[in-house]
């Protein structure tokens, strides 16, 4: 018999990449001081996520998700924090303005601290240690106490999301997102390479543009879109304690909502449809993300899809494909197929980062730009070819100058990866990187907009 869904009942499933706690009590209490602890967001804000991605489903939106493949204790700072925002308001103008398309921006932030593993432990030098899972499990430094998952660096990892979510909302409704300063969000070392000048080129068009508005009686004061902005908040909802914690029932709507973020998302290895991860995020109502990775076959995919949104409701389920630049092209086609015929209706998203990951010459962990340029090109592609949307990007990105990518405009090779190599984890795209994609997808974005418009009057 089915068991009836609550937020505990995933507990009874198996639960993958979940760590062992040495001291069940201490992680109950800290659950317990979670249940009592402020959301980290409102039931209403998931509910208007929902509302905008349904428009990107449709075809009329598009997705732009982004920021740290884990955020880390150490490297915490309000000018991170700040930096990422503002590549986020530069890859959208760009997004934007080029298309006449919204752009729903969601980051990876304020709450993804936690990462799967492929090997439960790892061995340096004869020595064996449980693997890194993230700052909010254990820390990195290679010893047995740094190693131990420890339940209080979950409060910690609520503290530093509870601060995070503060500066994004003032962000947000201050004076930093009004549109009159588009020109200031072109940090100093993008501003000389080829995208910066072809942001400040976009920028001069935006501010004739506000002037001719302004003389219309149409000013940022007038209207709220051209002051403020939102960023949406995402992780991989892998720590299933700490997402029971924060799943709380909203009185207006009688429903179940996950207030750890406006989105969550399951990962490629912890979607079995039998397990935990599947069985809690198919009963809260929050946008739902699933990774579809190279060995994702049709029918499993229809089979999650019915059960993480049975209601076939629009803006609920995200598809996210992590295929390779190599591999998207063959398998992807036969995914979109099998879900437009039986009529689903999803979002479908493309992650270019996760399986283009190699190993540099010097050793560093590192992304070719031009794979992640080609899986992005290919996704494009085969939506083109099948008629249906490329609704948006999933990237590792900072606004930080790094070196963890190999390419672009900076033509950042293998030797330079040391210069400036940050990341807990995964390299990321630094924001010159991720404004120069920014303009490859909105002339992709340009052209399906004009196959579309070829189609209708064909029609």
């Amino acid at each position: 018999m089915p068991i009836e869904w609550s937020p505990s009942s995933w507990r009874v499933k198996t639960a993958l990449q979940l760590p062992e706690y040495a001291d069940p009590e201490r992680l109950a209490a800290v659950e317990a001081q979670l249940r009592n602890s402020v959301p980290l967001v409102l039931a209403s804000e998931i509910r208007s996520l929902k509302t905008r991605l349904a428009q990107v489903a449709r075809g009329k939106a598009f997705l732009l998700q982004g920021g740290d493949c884990a955020e880390s204790f150490a490297e915490f700072h309000p000018g991170g924090v700040r930096d990422l925002f503002r590549v986020f308001l530069q890859m959208s103008t760009v997004l934007a303005f080029s298309t006449g398309v919204p752009v729903v921006k969601v980051g990876r932030i304020a709450g993804q601290f936690a990462k799967p593993r492929s090997t439960p432990q790892e061995t340096i030098d004869g020595v064996t240690l449980p693997s890194y899972r993230g700052d909010i499990i254990n820390s990195m430094e290679f010893n047995e106490q740094a190693r131990r998952p420890d339940p209080e660096r979950i409060l910690q990892a609520y503290h530093q999301s509870s601060a995070t979510m503060n500066l994004l909302r003032a962000l947000g409704q201050s004076g930093f997102s009004d549109m009159r300063h588009v020109q200031q969000w072109n940090t100093r070392f993008i501003a000389g390479a080829p995208e910066g000048r072809r942001y400040q080129v976009i920028g001069r068009r935006i501010e004739e543009a506000l002037k001719f508005m302004n003389a219309c009686g149409v000013s940022p004061e007038s209207v709220q879109a051209l002051r403020e902005t939102e960023l949406f908040t995402s992780h991989d909802a892998l720590l299933l304690n700490y997402e029971e914690a924060f799943t709380r029932l909203d009185y207006a709507s009688d429903e179940w909502y996950d207030c750890s973020a406006h989105m969550l998302w399951i990962g490629e290895r912890t979607r079995g449809i039998d397990d935990a991860h599947v069985e809690f995020l198919k009963g809260v109502k929050n946008p739902i993300g699933l990774k579809c990775g190279p060995t994702l076959q049709e029918h499993d995919l229809l089979h999650l899809i019915d059960t993480l949104n049975p209601e076939n409701e629009a803006g609920r389920l995200t598809l996210i494909v992590r295929m390779g630049a190599d591999v998207l092209a063959e398998r992807l086609p036969q995914l979109l197929r099998a879900v437009k015929k039986e009529g689903r209706d999803v979002v479908w998203s493309v992650d270019p980062m996760h399986a283009n990951t190699i190993k540099s010459s010097t050793g560093y962990k590192t992304r070719r730009f031009a794979s992640v340029i080609a899986e992005v090109e290919r996704f494009f592609d085969v939506h083109q070819a099948e008629g249906t949307h490329a609704g948006g990007v999933h990237l590792e990105m900072t606004g930080a100058d790094v070196t963890e990518c190999t390419g672009g405009g900076q033509c950042i090779s293998d030797a330079d990866l040391s210069d400036r190599y940050h990341t807990h984890c995964d390299p990321r795209l630094n924001a010159s990187q991720a404004l120069e994609l920014a303009f490859l997808i909105a002339e992709k974005l340009k052209l399906e907009k004009t196959d579309l418009a070829d189609h209708a009057i064909t029609a």
